[in-house]
């Protein structure tokens, strides 16, 4: 029902109840009466677009919003699809519409007895929008009944297996039913999840149906990797993120119902793929160019559903400690097969995509295995799965694990120079790993990370100098100031930024004459983005003034240069002006000088004369197509700059007027070119 705009929405909803409560059950009558009438109307062709009408009421009677908190989406469907539909609304009926429990059983029962008349026949399902429709309608099953409220039923038994087969012909085809799979697994993952609340003997057969599921799924993604299959992000499984996530978000339940013949299975599967990858980076040649993307592909499919597994923990069927012996045999699989994907052959391969595939799959894993096994809330309680890590590879600790992790996210960010994806994916691993309480301190006693805070040059990370990762250098920066100020120390602190200081000191003594060339002009824009990364990891008053004295006043002169010189190239300011609003942004009070400081009324200073400078060059460039970017996006961030800076006004609360009537002639100048950009 479409709210007046003219009413408020209390009148509204009145109206809508007083609608509901007196015409729209007569109206949903009309609308039954009538499909029944038409199933047996002679004449064909005025009946079906009757029967379209009248299911369209029907659906709109069922979806009615009498709260008028929905959306008024009208659905362009016809025929079966709103038929099944109309199910979907009706499977959904809250408990408290029944007058009692036989009469919501019968119902139940209703329900099972159409669906599986549909499972036996298969008719409409040829059609896919009934076939995606059909599966909401399974999946509404268990959100709305109990599993023992399916179990009294009298066909549950054979409903059960007709829906097992479904879903396993569903698996089967994957390009299909790729975005129905997602409620027929969710059906599964909450059928399994019940069956430790379940009472009396009544067999629920899931022990039957499930491991053919388990299977079925994992043999389904194994057989859409295929050779030649066209590298389009359109088209992989792989590369879709929502649907990957929404596949195996249930799909791990599934795996935990039965985690021993489950994990058994993937490990007799995985175990000769892993083989043939290790055979492949002893060969000196390539071999086969179709063989090394499909064993990869499900090399990554396999690791994808590993760490899908290893995100949850929950015991059904067997206890926590036998568990976690599973997760180390699975997890050992992959660590195995880190230390293959970055040797021999292999390691000439990082501009193949389907590598990349199988990288990406490798951090998800060490993401969600640190969720599990190595955070902060995870030390101390994970023996079984570390002693039997020691039993295969050795890792018998946190440390040495540790060690692993970050071993990879070194090789990725040394290895891969083009691909966004990868190299945003191992930042937000290594981001996660330095946040943490405990990870980060482990962090800094590892020679890799130590050798990464103190040689962050492009020679080293080559991926710095492509512009196109230009925004990754923030997070990668980001991360080595979280790790520098743990200890707070000036000395290593000042040690760690000397790459930086190489990258400002080459800037400044650039002649102004050579200023516009393309090599200062992209040396700069990453110098920005790099010292965000750093201001945006300060959070103290004593990791701020590491920063504050580092950069001012040697280096603020070359703030003022770039902004004279690039101030009608955006790409080169926003940046700029990006890092000075993270710069004066008074986070957990770390913007706070002492009272005796000038530093807050310095600070102010610089601000202004940066705004005046930007402000009265780009009121004088012309308009473009773009003025957002162009023009609107830096008087954006400049006002934010200056409204940061009330933090300085207020902790110096004569700033402002010293700075006009000490003769600096500053901050007049600045509220007049912001008034003038803001209204130019």
């Amino acid at each position: 029902m479409r709210p007046n705009p003219g009413l408020p929405l209390t009148q509204h909803r009145r109206v809508a109840c007083c609608f509901r409560d007196q015409s729209l059950f007569q109206i949903f009558q009309i609308s039954l009466t009538s499909l029944g009438r038409l199933k047996n109307d002679a004449n064909m062709q005025v009946s079906n677009v009757l029967r379209q009408l009248t299911l369209s009421l029907s659906l709109r009677c069922l979806s009615f919003d009498f709260v008028g908190t929905s959306l008024d989406e009208s659905s362009e469907e016809f025929g079966t699809v709103q038929a099944l539909e109309c199910l979907v609304r009706l499977a959904s009926v809250r408990r408290s519409l029944f007058m009692d429990d036989p009469a919501r059983s019968q119902f139940l029962a209703h329900l099972m007895a159409g669906t599986k008349e549909i499972l036996q026949t298969g008719q409409g399902l040829a059609d896919h929008d009934n076939y995606h429709e059909f599966c909401r309608l399974l999946g509404r099953f268990k959100v709305n009944y109990q599993l023992s409220e399916l179990l009294n039923i009298e066909i549950y038994g054979d409903w059960i297996r007709l829906v097992a087969q479904f879903t396993t012909k569903s698996l089967q085809s994957w390009q299909w039913a790729s975005s129905s799979v997602y409620y027929l697994l969710g059906l599964w993952s909450r059928l399994v999840t019940s069956v430790p609340y379940l009472k009396g003997d009544t067999p629920s057969l899931l022990d039957e149906t499930v491991p053919k599921i388990t299977e079925g799924f994992i043999n389904s993604r194994f057989n859409s990797v295929q050779a030649g299959f066209p590298d389009d992000l359109s088209e992989n499984p792989l590369d879709n993120v929502e649907l990957l996530q929404d596949q195996l978000e249930c799909f791990p339940y599934l795996c935990r119902f039965q985690y021993e013949s489950s994990s058994l299975y993937m490990i007799k599967i995985m175990e000769p793929v892993l083989q043939a990858y290790m055979e492949r980076a002893r060969s000196p040649v390539p071999g086969d160019v179709s063989e090394l993307p499909v064993i990869e592909g499900q090399l990554a499919w396999m690791v994808h559903i590993i760490a899908a597994i290893l995100k949850i923990r929950q015991t059904i069927g067997c206890s926590m400690e036998s568990q976690e012996l599973i997760d180390a045999e699975l997890a050992a699989r992959v660590l195995q097969l880190i230390n293959i994907t970055d040797s021999g052959l292999h390691s000439q391969r990082y501009a193949e995509i389907s590598k990349q595939r199988l990288d990406r799959a490798i951090i998800t894993f060490l993401q969600n295995f640190r969720k599990s096994y190595v955070g902060d809330q995870a030390m101390h309680s994970s023996k079984q799965l570390y002693s039997r890590l020691s039993d295969l590879l050795g890792l018998n600790d946190h440390l040495v694990l540790l060690n692993v992790i970050v071993g990879k996210i070194a090789t990725n960010l040394k290895c891969y120079t083009e691909s966004e994806e990868v190299i945003e994916h191992t930042l937000s691993l290594f981001l996660e790993l330095a946040s943490g309480y405990m990870t980060g301190k482990l962090l800094l006693k590892l020679d890799t990370v130590k050798f990464i805070i103190g040689h962050h040059t492009r020679e080293n990370f080559p991926f710095l100098e492509e512009y196109r990762c230009s925004c990754s250098r923030m997070t990668f920066y980001y991360t080595l100031g979280y790790l520098i100020f743990m200890e707070e120390s000036p000395v290593k602190f000042k040690s760690s930024m000397e790459p930086l200081l190489q990258v400002m000191v080459r800037l400044e003594s650039t002649p102004d004459a050579a200023f516009r060339t393309d090599a200062v002009k992209y040396a700069f824009i990453g110098l920005m983005r790099d010292l965000r990364g750093i201001a945006m990891a300060t959070n103290s008053r004593r990791t701020y003034g590491l920063l504050f004295d580092w950069l001012y006043p040697s280096h603020m002169p070359l703030l003022l240069k770039a902004i004279s010189h690039w101030s009608d190239v955006p790409e080169v300011t926003t940046p700029l002006l990006k890092f000075m609003a993270e710069f004066v942004l008074n986070k957990a009070q770390r913007l706070t000088f002492d009272s005796s400081s000038p530093n807050g009324i310095l600070l102010f200073r610089e601000i202004s004369k940066l705004i005046v400078a930007y402000g009265s060059r780009i009121l004088s460039l012309p308009n473009s197509t773009d003025m957002y970017a162009n023009k609107y996006k830096g008087i954006w961030i400049s006002l934010t700059i200056l409204s940061r800076g009330e933090c300085m006004l207020h902790s110096h609360a004569c700033a402002f007027l010293e700075c006009e009537v000490g003769g600096t002639g500053i901050g007049k100048p600045c509220l007049e070119e912001l008034l003038d950009t803001s209204v130019g």
